[in-house]
């Protein structure tokens, strides 16, 4: 019995069969995304949501380079050398073209620094310290969202307003939270001289023990408090505050609250009048928003949180990247990220040349108890692009002297 042809064959299939795969592979664009999933669900399931539906609309118009997109994605744990894990084996074993993601800034840091070692191109979605971009950013590294001296710079005029000298903080402490204080400090001091901060609780990120932190900002009887707290340890200062009236008669600055991920949670506790930034979703009227809400709401039956906002334009911009550099290198990517313009649910979106932040903007306004859940009432939407809300290109080449 001669079983050499047979053999030939089933080898011949096996080769055929490889490169068959390897072509496949080499049919896509992949992107690593990296993301504390487990750690932060309110803002990451809906953000998954949006980069699905990015994906979606971008492969039904031929994809990119006309190929498709697909988003390969690990959790980091919340945990820097987690990041640092998923990320190398996403470029080793997995080989995709770009990195993507981060929510939590001191893992978005980490991600930044393998980009800059490994030469990888890494577009940050999320993470607010403004290393990201300018005292630690580094050649490969891109952020989207408006960091936290951009965010303060659209609080402070406000803040001004309200006449408070004596003033309060609190954050989760953590780079996020550090950085949003001393961002908040500089810019008040400079446009209030005579303000004074008082007191500070440092409460470790996710593990607030509300009752002492309420009681030891009472106990210090400011005139103001500019919140930094988010997700959970929100939730439990708002509740123990209203409890012991740390609220009563007593002004409140805070990022991030009036986002629906957020705010939505605090149902009738939600307080009223309080400063915030957020994304009042039921009320952007703009034509490129409404298209987004209308195909979110169509494929999900959900309405968007901020988070779906950022994964989706985050996908947006990738694409407009790769097409614009006409090539997945990580160099040409870089190039190409520079200046680039993009469209997002919020508007056109420009890629700042000399610190690679984004000028997505961000909307403030107060937060307003109605019908037992709070909402987003007198806000308006501060365009990134306005020189008042970024740093001059001068004061970024010395911030980046190292880059």
């Amino acid at each position: 019995m001669n079983i050499k042809k047979p053999l030939n064959l089933a080898v011949r299939w096996a080769a055929l069969a490889a490169a068959t795969a390897a072509l496949s592979a080499h049919a896509q664009i992949k992107i690593g995304e990296i993301n504390s999933y487990k750690a932060q669900p309110a803002f990451l399931e809906p953000y998954k949501k949006g980069m699905e539906l990015a994906v979606e609309q971008i492969n039904a118009k031929g994809g990119v380079l006309g190929k498709k997109i697909e988003i390969i994605s690990r959790d980091d744990n919340a945990n820097p050398g987690d990041m640092v894990r998923a990320a190398e084996e996403l470029v080793s074993r997995e080989k995709v073209d770009l990195l993507a993601g981060a929510f939590l800034s001191h893992t978005g840091m980490a991600l930044a620094d393998f980009a800059k070692q490994k030469k990888v191109f890494y577009l940050a979605g999320e993470p607010l310290t403004d290393k990201m971009t300018w005292q630690g950013g580094n050649q490969y590294t891109f952020r989207l969202r408006p960091g936290t001296f951009m965010q303060a710079a659209m609080l402070v005029p406000e803040a001004v307003k309200l006449k408070k000298k004596r003033w309060a903080v609190v954050y989760p402490n953590y780079e996020y939270g550090q950085s949003a204080v001393a961002a908040f400090k500089t810019l008040l001091k400079a446009a209030q001289p005579d303000v004074e901060f008082i007191a500070e609780q440092a409460t470790p990120l996710g593990k607030i023990e509300a009752g002492p932190v309420v009681q030891a900002l009472a106990d210090a009887k400011p005139d103001a408090i500019f919140n930094v707290l988010f997700g959970a340890d929100l939730s439990k200062f708002v509740r123990e505050g209203n409890t012991r009236g740390l609220f009563e008669g007593r002004a409140v600055v805070s990022v991030l609250t009036g986002e629906p991920e957020y705010l939505d949670p605090l149902k009738d506790e939600a307080p009223n009048g309080w400063l915030v930034t957020g994304y009042p979703w039921n009320g952007v009227s703009i034509p490129a928003h409404k298209a987004f809400l209308d195909a979110y709401q169509a494929k999900f039956k959900d309405y968007p949180r901020l988070g779906s906002v950022v994964g989706y334009s985050m996908i947006m911009a990738a694409a407009a990247g790769l097409e614009k550099a006409k090539s997945t290198d990580s160099d040409k990517l870089v190039a190409a990220f520079k200046g680039l313009q993009f469209d997002s649910p919020f508007g056109k979106v420009t890629f700042r040349p000399e610190d690679h932040q984004s000028t997505m903007g961000a909307f403030v306004g107060k937060t307003k108890n109605e019908g037992g859940k709070g909402v987003m009432v007198d806000y308006v939407y501060y365009d990134g692009a306005d020189a008042r809300f970024q740093p001059s290109a001068a004061d970024v080449k010395k911030s980046r002297a190292a880059d």
